[in-house]
């Protein structure tokens, strides 16, 4: 049986690995999370009325090979092992393609480096994950090391793996507030945006729901602003069960509100937007661009939207009547661990989009450069220092978006049974200062996925855990790739 157990081991080590997820998550980041950003982005329209009407179109990304830029303004490749010594940060830089178009007028696609991107040990984009054995040993390097680190100024730190409540399903829960007994949480997730909404039901029936800056407005100003405009509708698509229509019913005579024209409206009022056509246009952008953006974010997706908000109210009222039970919000089905490609897309996605992001700073350079009537060169434009500034800092330091600390840690290399357990941890958001019992004790779930013994003592009980000894995770494949395959096997879509 050890025999057995030992070739087991030994197979699952070279086939899957004990960090290989990590590897796979920050390879697909680069080769698919990336891309899809930049083709977000889209365009860049900087505000220089002194040349005209300019436009930057964006294009395909590449990832350079890990470099070094000596003080003479040299350039060459680099290995993990010279960026330890040397207290470097092991990077690569990051090109996109531009394409300026001047009053109609386009100019040749340029790639332009926006910045450097620390590149993790091992992965596709690291020369090691191409080097044998005996040329490991040549670079200086462990044969056996795992990978799936990063050295940031020296250093090697890793992406701790985070838990999290999963995105784009319906969650209904009890509450202890007599005033709100039930409740449904939503968190819509699109390209590592995570979007959080609330729906509440009050003792007296009246449901409410809060997403972004809309705080606590009238479920049913929601479902007609989203085109449901007749109350038969909106209830037929609730439930067609006579009890549960009954219950949603105080909604609809509570806020008689008579078509979506006037629902957006009052959604702008609730917005608390005195101008009449600013108070549309971000009524509409409000609904489009952030209520469930994992289901689109355009005009077309509205009904969409509203059938599935119609769907969660359904389930909220079964909870009220006692007909299902509230979902277990510790069950592990229930839980996803973002790994190093969710948390780089969330820290790249606020870098270039930020308040003081890359694009706000292209527009700013713009207009400082173009004063004295001359376009300036792409490349003069784009400060590639600052990403590439921000992103070590934040990986340096472990202080990422949303004030969420801790999210890097340097590795522990007391010994290789340790580097891999600190590389395997999995942490919790909840604060350690208070009690979260529910989610502190150990779930049957748990179960072949976390290691039901292992855990520290003290604040952290039950909130920082680690993998089973077998245990993987799998990446996010998307839908587009899904689909072919279900028409193979002879899933038809019924919609």
């Amino acid at each position: 049986m050890e025999n057995a157990f030992t070739i087991l081991m030994k197979a699952y080590l070279k086939e899957k690995g004990l960090v290989n997820f990590q590897i796979e998550s920050f390879n697909e980041f680069v080769e698919r999370r990336l891309p899809r950003l930049i083709k977000s982005i889209g365009k860049i329209k900087p505000e220089i009325p002194e040349i005209g009407e300019l436009e930057i179109r964006l294009g395909k990304f590449e990832l350079g090979e890990p470099r070094v830029r000596e003080a003479d303004g040299s350039i060459r490749k680099i290995l993990p092992m010279e960026a330890r010594i040397r207290n470097l940060t092991y990077a690569a830089p990051m090109y996109v393609e531009m394409t300026q178009v001047l009053n109609g007028i386009e100019s040749k696609p340029m790639m332009i480096e926006i910045g450097d991107l620390p590149v993790m040990v091992k992965s596709k984009f690291c020369p090691l994950s191409r080097m044998s054995r005996n040329e490991l040993i040549q670079a200086g390097e462990d044969p056996d090391d795992p990978g799936g680190y990063f050295i940031i100024n020296g250093t090697e730190r890793i992406l701790m793996l985070v838990e999290e409540i999963a995105t784009d399903r319906i969650i209904v829960e009890k509450t202890n507030d007599p005033t709100i007994p039930e409740i449904a949480r939503i968190h819509s997730e699109k390209e590592g945006f995570v979007q959080k909404h609330l729906i509440e039901r009050k003792r007296s029936g009246e449901i409410y729901i809060t997403f972004a800056n809309v705080l606590r407005i009238p479920i049913v100003v929601i479902l007609k602003a989203l085109g449901l405009e007749k109350d038969k509708e909106i209830l037929e698509a609730i439930s067609l069960d006579e009890e549960i229509q009954e219950l949603f019913l105080i909604n609809i005579l509570e806020y008689p509100i008579r078509n979506a024209e006037e629902a957006i409206d009052e959604l702008g009022k609730h917005l608390r937007i005195p101008q009449k056509s600013v108070r549309k246009k971000q009524a509409i952008r409000m609904i489009d661009k952030y209520l469930l953006p994992h289901l689109g974010q355009e005009p077309e997706n509205r009904l969409t939207k509203a059938l599935f908000i119609a769907k969660a109210i359904e389930k909220l009222l079964k909870l009220h009547l006692g007909r299902i039970e509230e979902d277990d919000v510790d069950h592990y089905a229930n839980k996803r661990i973002k790994m190093a490609g969710d948390l780089l897309e969330l820290l790249l996605r606020s870098i270039l989009l930020g308040k003081w992001g890359l694009i706000v700073r292209m527009n700013y350079n713009y207009q400082k450069l173009t004063r004295r009537g001359k376009l300036p060169p792409l490349q003069a434009v784009v400060e590639n220092a600052i990403l590439t500034n921000q992103i070590v800092s934040a990986m340096a330091v472990g202080t990422w978006i949303g004030g969420r600390t801790g999210v890097t840690q340097r590795l522990d290399r007391s010994s290789w049974n340790k580097t891999i357990t600190h590389m395997r941890n999995v942490v919790s958001p909840l604060s350690s200062t208070q009690e979260h019992f529910e989610a502190r004790e150990l779930h049957p779930t748990h179960f072949g996925k976390l290691c039901v013994t292992q855990t520290p003592e003290g604040a952290n009980i039950g909130l920082r855990k680690y993998l089973a000894i077998s245990a993987t995770i799998t990446t996010k494949v998307d839908r587009k790739e899904i689909k072919p395959i279900l028409e193979m096997l002879g899933v038809k879509n019924e919609s």
